[in-house]
Order: C-alpha cells, then structure tokens, then sequence
C-alpha cells in the first residue's frame, strides 16, 4: 500500500496518537515538516491518503505552503484519496472545499464535551458508533463554517462544527489525537494566548487533571474514528 501523508505544520503539533494508530494498523506514512521549510508534495498519486495535523496559524494567513496545500486536497478529493484533518488540517480541508473560517465566538481550550449531531446520522452512527457525547481536547480560536456537501456529525456549546464528513473526508475542529506529552507542552504556551480562564478555557492544571484516564476515553472515540477513515484508503 502506497504511504499515508501526514503534514505537521507546527513542531509541537505531530501526529500525536494518530501516529500510534497507525503503526498499530501496520499501515506504512511519512511526515512532510511543513515547519522545517518542507514544501508539499505536488500530487496525491503517491499516497493512499492525506493527514493534516494542527498549527498556530490562521488558513487565511499569507503563507507560501498554503495555496499549494488546498490544491492537494482537492486534487484528493477529485481522485478519491480520503483527507483527514485536525483543527487548522479541518480548517485547511473546510477551505478547501468551499467554506470559510473566520473567528470564533470564543476561544475553546482544554477539555470540554462534544457531541453526535442528530441532525447527522446516520453517518454519526457509521464514523461513530452511533448518538453520544465525550470529552474531547480543544486549542483554537478560528472555526470553519460546512463546506458544500458536507454533513456536521460534531457540535459543542462553544463551537457549532466540531467535525463534519464529506465523501470519505473527515474534517474536525477538535483534538482527538492528543497525548500526555503533548498535553504537557501545550500547557506550557497557556500564557501566551492571553485570555483568562473561563468556561471554554481551562487553566494547564484544569487540564492535566486526571490526565491519563481522559485521554484513554477520547482514544475510544479516536480508534472509531480513525477505523472508519481507513476504510476509505486507496489500495491500489
């Protein structure tokens, strides 16, 4: 099977658990450093599908990588390649396809629940198992509107499109490939994001508590997901 391509944008910011998930599944990736100056590939065809992991920056920032990144995934799309992105990689993929992203209501950062759209199955019931809520893991504060074709299976009450499907793309807002060392480090940027904790911000001891117990249950969640999105892989 051709490689899995995952784009980090940010050195903080890897394939987390995603990674873990995969090796697990013996399916074969490899990294594009965005950060380090990497620039992306200029075709799909090498790989069996895409990953688009987070970063600091806004979609709609003026940056070299960027126009040639939302070719990629619709060249992708058009070719059948599944996408998959995590906060800015959904923003990336909204972008993409039609839609837009622009600020959030409030910023969304450390552990707060999301859940399965009603209004969503019964794609929820096939990416998801079927109707729920968990606690997932946030850091943003640009969100991205549905693009065209697409179906919202994820909301919260800090932020409407947690995540939606199109095709066998999954785009979401929030963090399910997070670990504790990931966790960790983020915390330590808290202070740069200048905003007070409140009820859509947690403090980095809000959000390291009972740590290990929180991210083995969104890893449930994530193995649903992640199982799905497999599914649609290009095997020749």
């Amino acid at each position: 099977m051709k490689p899995i391509a995952v784009f980090r944008h940010s050195p903080g910011e890897g394939p987390g658990y995603f990674a873990t998930f995969l090796d697990h599944h013996s399916l074969p990736w490899t990294l594009f450093r965005i950060d380090d100056g990497v620039v992306p590939p200029p075709t799909a065809d090498a790989f069996s599908g895409l990953c688009f992991m987070g970063g600091p920056m806004s979609v709609n920032d003026d940056l070299p990588w960027l126009p040639q990144t939302l070719q990629l995934i619709r060249e992708a799309d058009r070719k059948g390649i599944p996408v998959l992105g995590h906060c800015l990689g959904g923003q990336l993929m909204a972008k993409a396809f039609g839609g837009s992203v622009a600020r959030n209501p409030v910023k969304e950062i450390g552990w707060g629940p999301v859940e399965a759209t009603a209004d969503g199955a019964p794609l929820t019931t096939e990416w998801l198992g079927g109707p729920l809520s968990f606690e997932a893991f946030h850091w943003h504060g640009e969100t991205f509107s549905l693009p065209p074709d697409a179906t919202r299976i994820l909301t919260s009450a800090y932020c409407a499109n947690q995540a939606f499907v199109r095709g066998p793309h999954l785009g979401m807002q929030c963090h399910v490939e997070m670990t504790d060392t990931m966790i960790r480090a983020w915390c330590q940027q808290w202070a740069a994001e200048n905003v007070p904790a409140s009820a859509s911000v947690q403090t980095p001891e809000q959000m390291q508590t009972d740590m290990d117990a929180r991210i083995a249950a969104m890893r449930v969640i994530a193995d649903r997901l992640y199982s799905r999105w497999i599914k649609g892989l290009r095997r020749d």
